[in-house]
């Protein structure tokens, strides 16, 4: 039965989610007209995005736990049936427009990561890695779901703020005093007590929690530990400080620098000043491992796109046919295997040896093409340069 008198308040923490969803979904459009080609404004779309996914699931189970207040006697039939139809379209919606962003970002080719924030990474959906390739038709359908969507969430907008106005200044019992926060709300009657808080904020931490954690233990489970560098001699002469070296790389992305370092690498060195030819070195590398500075990078780098480590895990470089360029200076090939492609290039070093002690400044210059790295998003390497220079800097320290 209706109300016949003025109805009470939605709760506060209602009242609190209905403006903090009303705000993100506002800002949400307007981000989605507004991120063409800027990558930070891309990623916070999807970060908002999964926030208001699951905002909206605490918000389900908060209503189904604390029912709304009653309409006021004064709705006709009509106005009731509409205002109930916009509800549950905007809740629908609001589930809806979310997953299908995070499918079709799961389904790209491209097969850029979402870094929540800059700092939590989300995982793509399950068992959609078949589906990246050759569905142009899916990817359409669901793009139009997630763009199109946006548009009714628009018009039902206006239809909400249109019947929330409309009651409120056409004579009826007023909507909009229930749900005002704070002092604009003082003349309507006081909120009503509010229950299940745990429950309906809990179950939606925890589930974003799992998500969170099933993409950390999956990036995590990637790296089995190095197995031992094979290739160089037996019996390698040089014993590596790996605290005082590192492998990197470097290159252009979108008109500027960027470098990374891979953090797991070890390696075998037989190096003969005086006998080039028995000379043999050979690097493992966990291409997981690597680092730029921007998380971002970091995950997108990890995806099957670029280092697709989790179909490879283990990297290797074998350097072979040393020879001498002038004092203290070499060059050798290097070849590097990398996604199960392999590729060879002259590695040029400086190699001071003091004693039993050694210093080592050397560089490479690969190509993506080559490794097939970013050759769905970036062919034709109009963000990202095709040339990478690999650099390897260290000490070592003879041990025969």
């Amino acid at each position: 039965m209706k109300a016949s008198s003025p109805a009470s308040r939605y709760t506060a923490v209602a009242v609190g989610l209905h403006w903090a969803m009303a705000g993100l979904i506002l800002f949400m459009i307007w981000l989605g007209w507004n991120m063409d080609d800027n990558e930070a404004r891309y990623q916070l779309h999807k970060s908002v995005g999964i926030t208001l996914l699951f905002l909206t699931i605490a918000r389900i189970a908060w209503r189904l736990l604390n029912p709304p207040p009653p309409e006021p006697a004064t709705l006709k039939p009509w106005e009731e049936k509409l205002s109930h139809f916009v509800h549950i379209a905007f809740y629908a919606l609001m589930v809806i427009i979310p997953l299908a962003g995070w499918l079709l970002v799961s389904i790209s080719p491209f097969q850029i990561s979402t870094v929540l924030y800059g700092a939590v990474d989300w995982p793509h959906l399950p068992f959609t890695s078949g589906l990246r390739q050759g569905n142009e038709l899916l990817h359409g359908i669901v793009e139009n779901i997630h763009s199109k969507g946006a548009w009714v969430i628009i018009v039902l907008l206006g239809l909400h703020v249109a019947g929330a106005v409309k009651h409120e200044f056409d004579g009826e019992e007023g909507v909009l005093k229930r749900m005002m926060p704070g002092l604009f709300g003082q003349t309507s009657p006081p909120s009503p007590p509010a229950r299940g808080a745990v429950v309906a904020f809990g179950s939606s931490l925890l589930l974003f929690a799992l998500i969170a954690a099933a993409a950390l233990l999956g990036s995590s489970g990637q790296a089995s530990g190095l197995a031992k560098a094979s290739g160089a001699e037996p019996n390698g002469n040089w014993a590596v400080d790996y605290s005082a070296s590192e492998i990197g790389f470097s290159g252009i992305y979108d008109g500027k620098p960027f470098e990374g370092v891979f953090g797991k690498w070890t390696a075998q060195v037989a190096f003969y000043p005086e006998d080039l030819s028995s000379s043999a070195v050979s690097v493992l590398v966990e291409p997981g491992s690597v680092t730029t500075g921007t998380k971002l990078y970091d995950s997108t780098l990890r995806e099957a796109e670029w280092f697709n480590t989790g179909a490879f895990p283990q990297a290797t470089i074998v350097l072979s046919g040393f020879e001498s360029s002038g004092e203290d200076a070499y060059v050798a090939t290097a070849t590097m295997t990398l996604k199960g492609r392999e590729t060879s290039v002259p590695l040029t070093f400086e190699l001071e040896i003091n004693g039993n002690q050694a210093t080592l400044d050397g560089s490479a210059v690969f190509s993506r093409k080559a490794l097939d790295l970013g050759q769905i998003s970036d062919a034709g390497a109009s963000w990202v340069s095709d040339e990478i220079t690999v650099t390897v800097k260290g000490t070592a320290t003879r041990t025969d």
